[in-house]
Parts: structure tokens; C-alpha cells; sequence
């Protein structure tokens, strides 16, 4: 019997929804159709974080708790009336990416499995030039939800320190996003220095609450992603169904609603209502663009003082002014050989050739605890991990727990590492075999 296929009519075209009675969430029961729907009863408002940008497709063809995969290139079996624009990436390739501007769009890429929705903060018309500065506010394993809206207070007060309005959303996750629109005069390298200037401003207000630091094992309380603005970084946008167990949706806010927030009460069941209720709280973001000039002029004082550029992702070839690209704990003893009790590459998990820094030195007792195809399974392995060696967990702080999210060939997998700094030494478990052993080049490979 062939699958079935619902046709839709939307914005005034066809749309085929396959197997649209496809449960995309288990423990909510919502199906591939529910999705469809979803995004068509909050169409304006999506419309307004994606229409007429470049979009990554982030497809979960097996639903919210099966593996995702990245598609940047448009399916060559698309509609004709679906726009695309040919983008180039640091790697020096190019691909033709889909261009949503309509309703029919968004049902469209919902049925090829698109959860969440992932654009590029440029427009199709001008794709050198972003017109949108991302401040996206990652909260460190442990930080409450009162400690990340502290974070945000003080981005809003930064940016409109500096001539911005932001425009806030919970990340639909664990963290806050706040967008300010921007006039698109540009480059993406200036964009990403004004946010690192950004980020470190907001560090300096909040030292205790935020920091700017890169490298997970320098970081506290909530982490300021200025590399959210490099060249080929997507963020889920506004209106975004998360592949959370509960369907948690990335909400736009007023900044009134955000000190008393819930974000697990924003969800596909019911942001509709609050939708049709009160609108969109991010109407008006297109209607403030801000410069970037004052920003730029915090970067180039923070540079005249000594500050280097932050660090790029990795996949960027090393940039001019860049600081080392080199772990902390590693960087301090790079100047000399290592000696018995200096840095050492710590040892893999058993019948794994590589352990938790790869072939790198460090000076941190690490291990390893779980190579995972989603971050649920990782946490479970981390938990039994926790119960065999209570002892140990109980003296871990939020900041040693490394929750890594990684990149495969097409698809992302989740790997958690503990930094057993806070365990005395004769106390510390050796490592042991993973907990959750998946290995993204052959079984999850696509």
C-alpha cells in the first residue's frame, strides 16, 4: 500500500504532505502534520525570522528523537516556485541553499523533515552583508534559568548602550536569544569582531554571571557566543519547533515577559494560542535597523589595549590577530618540553584510538564518558557514569562537564567529557569504557 500524502493549499499553491500522520514527537504524540499546521498558524511571525534568507535544512526524517542531518544544497526535485541562491563557505565550496518567502515554503521544507528552522543572517538579495547581529546566551551545565534572564538584562543594556535594540526569544533549549537587526553595510568578519566587543562588554558588566571565553574549560555561568556571527553559523530561528521531548518552541518576548518566564510553557500546543491572542512580540524588529560603528569602536580600543581576536570555530583557517588556537591548560607550558609531570595526552576509552583531546596535550584530568547520536543518550550514559562513582560527581562543579556537540559527515552526535579537577587525585576514577560508544564515520554516517 503506498504512503499516504495529504495535499495542502497555501498561499495560494499545492502542497504534498508524505506520510503526514508520521509521529515527529513520541512523548506528545504530535505528528509530521501537526508540524505543518503549527507553522502555518504562526506563518507571519515565522516568516519574519526566515523569509528571503539563505536556509541550512536541518531534516529529522525519523522524527524529534531520531538523528538529524544538514542539507545545505537545495533537493533538485523541488517546486518551481521555490526560490534558492548560490552561497560559497570557508571551505571554498559553494551550494545552491533554498530561500523560504512564503507560507507555501514553510510547509514545504516541514514535510522534508525540517523541525527547526535554521537561516543565515543575510538576505538573498545581499548575501555579503548581514543585517542581523546574534546574541545567542549559552548557559553552562548547572546555571539556572534566573541566572541566564540576568545575562539578557544586561545585553539589552549593552546594546542599546551602543545604538542597538535587541530583540529577545527563548532558544526553545536552555538558553536566551536576543537579535538586533542591522544596517547590511557590513562584512561578516566586522559583524563577528563587533559581537566579540559585545560579548567581552558584557562580561566586564557581569564578571561573576557571563563570560566571553571560547574554551569550555575557562568558562562560567553563561557563555556569550560571538561565533554564532561567523560566516556559514545558523541559529534556530523565531517561532522554531525544537526536537525537545515537549515541543518547545524558540518565543519571541517582550522585554516585560522576560524576568517572570517560563520557557517550558512556550510549546507547539501552545504558542498558537498566544499567538492569536497577543500577536507577535517581534513585529517590530524590522523597523529599527542599528549601525555597527560604536561597536566597532569598542573592538578596535579593546584591540589598541592588547586584546586579541577571539577565537574562531574551528573549521576557519587561522585569522590575522587571532589569539592562539590552542587550549589554555596547553598554551601556558607550550613554551617548553614536558616533562613526567606536565602535560600528557590522556588515554583513550578502551578500543578507542583517541581519547578526550584527540592527540593534544593537556594539563586537565580528563576523561571521557559517552560518543552518543543524541545528547539524551549521552546524559543517560553521564548519569550511570554518576551513580557508579558518586563520590567523584558530587565534587564535580556545572563548569567540568563537557557536553559537546560534534559534527559527522552530514549530522551532528553528542560527547560528554569530565574535567576531574575538583576530585582529589587519589580519588579520581580512571577512564573507563564509554558509557555510550557511537561512532559517527560508519553507523551514523549517511
Amino acid at each position: 500500500m503506498p504512503d499516504r500524502k495529504e495535499v495542502i493549499e497555501v498561499a495560494g499553491r499545492s502542497v504534498a504532505i508524505s506520510n503526514p500522520d508520521k509521529v515527529y514527537f513520541p512523548r506528545t504524540g504530535h505528528t509530521k502534520l501537526d508540524l505543518v499546521r503549527y507553522y502555518l498558524s504562526v506563518a507571519d511571525g515565522a516568516l519574519r525570522g526566515v523569509a528571503g534568507r539563505p536556509m541550512v535544512l536541518k531534516r529529522f526524517v525519523h522524527g524529534a528523537d531520531g538523528e538529524a542531518f544538514f542539507q545545505k544544497r537545495a533537493p533538485a526535485n523541488r517546486p518551481d516556485w521555490l526560490q534558492t541562491v548560490v552561497l560559497s563557505f570557508p571551505s571554498g565550496r559553494t551550494a545552491e541553499e533554498i530561500v523560504v518567502t512564503d507560507a507555501a515554503g514553510l510547509a514545504w521544507v516541514t514535510n522534508l523533515g525540517c523541525i527547526d528552522l535554521n537561516p543565515h543572517p543575510i538576505r538573498a538579495d545581499d548575501i555579503e552583508h548581514p543585517d542581523e547581529l546574534r546574541v545567542d546566551l549559552d548557559p553552562v551545565p548547572g546555571v539556572g534559568w534566573p541566572h541566564i534572564v540576568n545575562v539578557a538584562l544586561v545585553a539589552r543594556e549593552v546594546l542599546a548602550d551602543f545604538g542597538l535594540t535587541g530583540w529577545p526569544k527563548t532558544s526553545g533549549s536552555r538558553g536566551i536569544h536576543i537579535y538586533a537587526r542591522i544596517e547590511p553595510r557590513w562584512t561578516f568578519t566586522q559583524v563577528r569582531s563587533a559581537a566579540v566587543a559585545l560579548a567581552r562588554e558584557i562580561e566586564r558588566r557581569a564578571p561573576t554571571e557571563a563570560t566571553a571565553k571560547w574554551w569550555k574549560e575557562e568558562r562560567h555561568g553563561v557563555f556569550v557566543d560571538y561565533n554564532q556571527n561567523a560566516k556559514d553559523r545558523t541559529v534556530a530561528s523565531a517561532y522554531s519547533v525544537r526536537p525537545t521531548q515537549d515541543a518547545r518552541v524558540s518565543a519571541p518576548l517582550s522585554w516585560d515577559e522576560v524576568p517572570d518566564c517560563d520557557p517550558a510553557a512556550f510549546t507547539i500546543d501552545t504558542v498558537p494560542k498566544r499567538y492569536a491572542a497577543i500577536g507577535d512580540p517581534g513585529d517590530g524588529i524590522d523597523q529599527s535597523p542599528g549601525s555597527l560603528a560604536r561597536l566597532l569602536e569598542l573592538a578596535a580600543a579593546d584591540a589598541a589595549a592588547g586584546l586579541p581576536d577571539a577565537p574562531w570555530p574551528p573549521h576557519f583557517e587561522k585569522q590575522e590577530g587571532e589569539q592562539p588556537r590552542v587550549q589554555p591548560s596547553r598554551r601556558r607550558t607550550a613554551a617548553g618540553p614536558s616533562s613526567p609531570e606536565g602535560p600528557a595526552v590522556p588515554p583513550p576509552a578502551p578500543g578507542k584510538s583517541t581519547g578526550p583531546t584527540g592527540r593534544r596535550r593537556t594539563s586537565m584530568p580528563l576523561v571521557e564518558v559517552a560518543r552518543a547520536a543524541s545528547q539524551a543518550e549521552a546524559l543517560a550514559g553521564l548519569e550511570r557514569w554518576k551513580q557508579r562513582h558518586a563520590a567523584a560527581a558530587a565534587l564535580l562543579q556545572p563548569a567540568d562537564i563537557l557536553v559537546d556537540s560534534m559534527r559527522g559527515r552530514s549530522s551532528t552526535w553528542t560527547r560528554i567529557r569530565l574535567n576531574l579537577r575538583h576530585v582529589p587525585e587519589a580519588e579520581r576514577p580512571s577512564q573507563e569504557a564509554l558509557e555510550v560508544d557511537f561512532d559517527p564515520w560508519t553507523a551514523g554516517a549517511r
